[in-house]
């Protein structure tokens, strides 16, 4: 990795078309506190560095594997802290890994109820609608 001390400093849309993400995006990763606020030109432009870089693709990339704001803040805890043991991320990642699992195994449900309801409906031309009527019952998803 390069030094971010001599590396030009960005501006937050180059930061954004950088790591591929939006402009409010960036904007609000700062609010949220997962992206240091970083120094400011002499003509109060943001600048910004690679580490900055880093850190958001760090966040965006965590988002795709689907982690919460509140674990990824963990998660760079950790990071920051650097003397944390590799035991206390695998823990946080075993605890994500079970919740999506637990995702899955929703959706696999949703999908068989939705499947067999489409199937009832035929061609479309039933004079009750067997998905709206599922609806209605109080466990559609079962």
């Amino acid at each position: 990795m390069r030094d971010h001390a001599v590396v030009k400093g960005l501006q937050r849309a180059e930061l954004a078309q950088r790591t591929g993400c939006n402009l409010e995006t960036v904007r609000y990763y700062e609010k949220v506190g997962l992206l240091p606020e970083p120094p400011r030109t002499a003509s109060g432009y943001r600048s910004y560095d690679t580490t900055h870089e880093r850190r958001l693709r760090f966040v965006l990339r965590a988002r795709e594997l689907g982690f919460s704001l509140d674990e990824i803040r963990a998660l760079l805890r950790l990071v920051d802290e650097r003397d944390q043991p590799c035991a206390e991320v695998r823990g946080l990642a075993s605890v994500h890994l079970q919740d999506v699992r637990s995702k899955i195994a929703d959706l696999r449900r949703m999908e068989r109820v939705l499947k067999d309801v489409v199937a009832q409906c035929g061609d479309g031309t039933l004079p009750e609608c067997p998905l709206i009527e599922a609806l209605f019952r109080e466990t559609a998803v079962n």
